[in-house]
C-alpha cells in the first residue's frame, strides 16, 4: 500500500508502507531506502 509522508518542512515521500511508529510516525521504503515521517 503507498503511504506519503512528510519529512521536514517542506519534502514529502510517497512509497510502500513498512511499519507504524508508537509515536505516531510512519516508515516508508522506496527502493532500497526507508524513510520516517509523519502521515499526510
Amino acid at each position: 500500500m503507498l503511504k506519503t509522508i512528510t519529512v521536514g518542512s517542506h519534502i514529502s515521500v510517497q512509497g510502500t508502507f513498512v511499519k507504524a511508529l508508537a509515536n505516531g510516525r510512519i516508515i516508508v521504503r522506496v527502493g532500497p531506502r526507508t524513510f520516517e515521517g509523519t502521515p499526510v
